[in-house]
């Protein structure tokens, strides 16, 4: 399976590749997708939890122990837990949003989908988030998931990057091109 499952190399690609077989094998994609989803918002969530997964000081069982405390608390299946604790167990946890994001696309390829990464300054709607996916849907001719993201510093707008397209319509582009611009 791992031959079909093309643009997962280095690292993180054979983890997500490994993730997504055993998900596939369990029936349990939209599951891990799902627990995967929370992971990252909760890594990019927390600054102490951004530190505990990137730090090579912090040991090995205390990583262990804190990611399984934390995805226990947080309601995760035992299929994504198990992968979290390989991961730590083998002092990779530093990579592991990368594994998400590797994971993520993997899956939006084989359900025959484009993957859109949308930032806004504000968390968005289901309304507003549906009126997304349909628009970028009829631009690109395809299913585009959206994976939306938090970033205040846009002051407001939206960035969306599908594939090496990326489209900055937020306020603070707009206003770094003006600053430029009257110098």
């Amino acid at each position: 399976m791992s031959s079909d499952i093309a643009g997962a190399s280095g690292l993180a690609g054979r983890y997500a590749t490994a993730l997504f077989e055993l998900a596939e094998a369990d029936k349990q994609l939209d599951t891990v997708a799902q627990d995967l989803a929370a992971i990252r918002d909760m890594v990019d969530g927390s600054a102490d939890l951004a530190r505990l997964i990137r730090s090579p000081v912090i040991a090995r069982d205390s990583q262990i122990a804190a990611m399984d405390a934390i995805l226990t608390k947080a309601g995760v299946s035992e299929l994504t837990k198990h992968f979290v604790g390989v991961v730590a167990q083998n002092r990779r946890l530093f990579a592991l949003t990368a594994m998400i994001t590797q994971f993520h696309g993997i899956l939006a390829q084989h359900r025959g989908e484009m993957t859109a990464e949308v930032t806004s300054a504000q968390a968005l709607s289901d309304k507003q988030r549906q009126a997304i996916e349909d628009g970028l849907k009829k631009a690109m001719g395809a299913k585009v998931a959206v994976d939306a993201r938090v970033d205040e510093d846009l002051l407001g707008g939206l960035v969306v990057k599908i594939g090496s397209r990326m489209i900055d319509s937020s306020i603070k582009t707009k206003l770094q091109q003006l600053r430029l611009s009257l110098r």
